[in-house]
């Protein structure tokens, strides 16, 4: 499905342009709500006469933060991004990277009940990973104005839900798992989630879904800023009992930023098989 759509993916990717990665998640979603609302306010006030200043560069592209606007049957009217391409063009059943016709969810909530939000993943061009995104959208007469911003974040739900499949593929077949969890562009890493296993015997990793380079590396020594030896503790956590949780400062691969992140522990055979997401 992603071939399917790889086109629509890279003609409409300034959909999806990426906000600053340094601001929370609260903070974009504040930035796009605000930009939103001033852009309905301009609509208002000068009706289609707003498509075209929405479609320059201008007080409405703040950032990477920009407004595009569809009409009510799915027709691209305009765009502060490069998928200015798609002005004229109705973009209804196109489809994001899992298949998720988020478009018509849009169309079919704005008509219901005026504005909404609507997630779905789709590629962001500054890092290359398909990722959440959320866009806010209201309804002014028979046009439908959105601004989005990207979730960085992978929330503690995906986490858990990451590592049972990671858990239940060790069981099936170790050395197919392994392999599948240090594929960059698999489907065991999801926005800035991934994979890690280290045998409980040698303390090594066998595998690491963010730096392949560590595979077979012994993990024992890793520390994080403050010191701690959380791999020496993941290990003794899950000595007894076949899964835990622990907390450590790591450096977040999406970001950059070293953040708190807790990881979800699970002991299969002589492995613990970890998945972790970052709590700031």
């Amino acid at each position: 499905m992603l071939r399917k759509f790889a086109s629509a993916l890279v003609l409409l990717s300034a959909l999806n342009a990426p906000g600053a990665l340094a601001a929370s998640p609260e903070a974009e979603a504040k930035q796009a709500q605000g930009l939103l609302a001033k852009a309905v306010a301009h609509y208002k006030d000068k009706k289609d006469l707003a498509l075209g200043a929405f479609s320059r560069q201008g007080e409405f592209i703040t950032g990477d933060f920009y407004v595009y606007v569809l009409d009510t049957k799915g027709t691209m009217l305009a765009s502060g991004g490069s998928s200015s391409q798609l002005i004229d063009r109705n973009v209804a059943d196109m489809k994001d990277a899992d298949g998720k016709p988020f478009f018509r969810e849009m169309l079919a909530t704005a008509e219901a009940k005026g504005s909404g939000s609507v997630e779905y993943r789709w590629l962001n061009r500054k890092d290359g990973k398909v990722e959440r995104k959320v866009a806010f959208f209201e309804k002014v007469g028979d046009r439908i104005l959105a601004v989005g911003y990207y979730l960085p974040h992978g929330t503690a739900a995906q986490a858990k839900s990451l590592l049972e499949r990671a858990a239940t593929a060790v069981k099936d077949d170790p050395k197919k798992a392994f392999a599948a969890f240090n594929d960059l562009n698999g489907s065991y890493i999801e926005d800035d989630l991934y994979v890690f296993a280290i045998g409980i015997d040698d303390g090594r990793f066998m595998a690491h879904g963010a730096t392949p380079r560590l595979i077979g590396t012994s993990a024992l020594p890793l520390k994080d800023i403050n010191g701690k030896e959380f791999v020496r503790d993941m290990l003794a956590i899950v000595k007894n009992r076949d899964q835990g949780e622990i907390d450590y400062a790591w450096r977040n691969a999406v970001t950059g930023k070293v953040d708190k992140k807790h990881s979800y522990l699970r002991k299969v055979g002589n492995v613990v098989v970890g998945v972790g997401y970052y709590a700031n």
